[in-house]
């Protein structure tokens, strides 16, 4: 039997990957790889190893996850190095869970290698940070629930920093959902689109103008896109900030 490596792509950009990931990419003779990784990423793979498209898209045709797990046992089975490429980080929305569990039935050996996940860098796109003294001690990563009333939508709520994967088409519905639950209509909003790759663009807004479909025309239906909403991704007041993190002079 081979070895398996669920390895985080990154967030998109092909120099993005960690150095691990690209050591182990280069070893591999498999490579089976999500719809979001950049096809320069392949670059990193053995000119011998074969490809496999296993991606995922929002309403389009995808590979079902059962049958990616078969593909993934089936490789390790017939040769040594066998890498699953995921983009962002194996461990946040990629159900790695499902890939692991379907190895370890199979008692076959693998590793899990980190990645930058989205949220980390469009933190870094935006320049703003996720958390901040004073204004945001707590960040959630979520993605879209579609009933309104859970409890899943009021602890999000408590959160300073809201981080929403593969929300792009439910931006209105998730907005309304937190103003609905307590959150203020003028809060913040960031939308970081296509992170990190030359597609990258960004848009900011309010939670109300998000609510209210103001984001929807300007998305690309074909790229993958992150909502950010809190007071941290407010445009950034220059001065200094006391102990607490107030600022006092501007």
């Amino acid at each position: 039997m081979g070895k398996v490596y669920l390895i985080g792509a990154g967030p998109g950009a092909a120099d993005l990957i960690t150095v691990r990931g690209a050591r182990l990419l280069g070893t591999a003779d498999v490579v089976l790889h999500d719809a979001l990784v950049e096809p320069a990423m392949l670059d990193y793979a053995p000119s011998h190893a074969r490809r496999i498209a296993v991606g995922k898209r929002c309403g389009q045709l995808s590979t079902a996850q059962q049958f990616i797990n078969k593909q993934i046992v089936d490789a390790a089975l017939e040769h040594d190095v066998v890498v699953r490429l995921k983009g962002g980080d194996p461990m946040l929305f990629g159900r790695a869970d499902e890939e692991m569990r379907a190895l370890e039935a199979a008692g076959i050996e693998y590793e899990v290698v980190p990645g930058i996940t989205a949220a980390l860098a469009s933190a870094a796109t935006l320049k703003r940070s996720l958390t901040l003294r004073g204004v945001s001690r707590s960040v959630a990563l979520a993605t879209h629930s579609r009933a309104a009333d859970t409890a899943a939508i009021r602890e999000q709520v408590n959160a300073d920093s809201l981080v929403f994967y593969m929300g792009r088409d439910s931006g209105p519905e998730i907005a309304q959902q937190l103003i609905d639950a307590g959150r203020d209509g003028a809060t913040p909003v960031a939308i970081v689109e296509a992170c990190s790759t030359p597609r990258e663009r960004m848009l900011t807004l309010t939670l109300s103008g998000l609510a209210c479909g103001e984001a929807q025309q300007w998305l690309d239906g074909s790229q993958p896109s992150l909502l950010m909403i809190g007071e941290a991704f407010a445009a950034r007041q220059l001065g200094v900030r006391s102990a607490d993190g107030m600022l006092v002079a501007a």
